[in-house]
């Protein structure tokens, strides 16, 4: 579980892509990325979610994120949210994992 706060954005998108999957290598097991403290995602964010949620997919991993409103809006304006396995809030991802 990866818990960020701040801005995922074209300056962040790199290193935060880097990070999670230097961790993924490490581990198989499910992921659930916390977004429900970042102030600001924009489409290089998004890209990178979206490039998880591929890998974990094709490794056949359980993938959700948790998002705040902002990252909600936005995800569901490019209609990623079904794609994305985005839920409200930690509680709700840690429960559709156990399920």
């Amino acid at each position: 579980m990866f818990h960020f706060t701040g801005q995922l954005d074209a300056y962040s998108e790199k290193q935060f892509l880097s990070y999670v999957t230097d961790v993924l290598k490490a581990n198989a097991s499910s992921l659930v990325v916390d977004l429900s403290k970042i102030d600001f995602l924009d489409s290089s964010g998004l890209g990178a979610m979206v490039q998880l949620a591929k890998q974990c997919t094709d490794a056949k991993r359980n993938f959700h994120v948790v998002g705040n409103a902002r990252v909600a809006q936005t995800v569901k304006l490019v209609r990623l949210e079904g794609f994305l396995h985005l839920v409200p809030d930690l509680e709700s991802a840690l429960s559709q994992l156990a399920a």
